[in-house]
């Protein structure tokens, strides 16, 4: 397991909120490693905090020998992820929101999703209309919110769950 627990982000200052996020970090990195052994998968264990979070990252190479755990459109990713922040709130009594990355999926899907989100903001920019994305998840949504405030435009997600979405909106007027 290699551990880099460096923030990225400070954590408001607070040496009480770093400490916690790194016990999520290792609580989780515990949690995955039992799941590796019980897989008979080889993976390293990278921990971070990025954005006020716990960042766990599972790597190996070659990275596609981890596939089965990120699944389709990253759909095992997604599960294991809440499976691991629920071990996280059984062992700490807190909800953890950990974010967990295999293989580097999400870290290439982040760059995807920031290219869409820049495409929809120009659009917007140059129709001045709204626009309506596709379904994404939680996951996704939160990248495109990121980028669209970033580049000061409004988003907001509608829908229900599997079929949530985002809209980029012009940015109003008072602004």
């Amino acid at each position: 397991m290699t551990t880099d627990m460096s923030t990225q982000t400070p954590v408001e200052q607070d040496p009480d909120r770093t400490r916690r996020l790194e016990e999520e970090g290792e609580v989780a990195a515990d949690y995955l490693e039992e799941l590796l052994d019980i897989a008979d998968l080889d993976g390293d264990i990278d921990l971070d905090i990025r954005h006020d979070r716990a960042a766990v990252e599972v790597v190996a190479e070659p990275q596609d020998s981890l596939a089965a755990l990120v699944g389709r459109d990253g759909e095992v990713l997604e599960a294991l992820q809440e499976l691991t922040r629920l071990a996280v709130q059984t062992r700490t009594g807190e909800r953890s929101r950990l974010m967990l990355d295999v293989a580097g999926f999400r870290a290439a899907r982040r760059l995807e999703l920031t290219e869409l989100a820049e495409r929809a903001v120009a659009q917007v920019r140059e129709t001045g209309e709204e626009l309506e994305l596709d379904p994404l998840n939680a996951f996704e949504r939160k990248v495109v919110h990121d980028v669209v405030a970033d580049a000061g435009l409004v988003s907001d997600s509608r829908g229900v769950e599997p079929e949530r979405y985002v809209v980029v909106q012009p940015a109003t007027a008072s602004e």
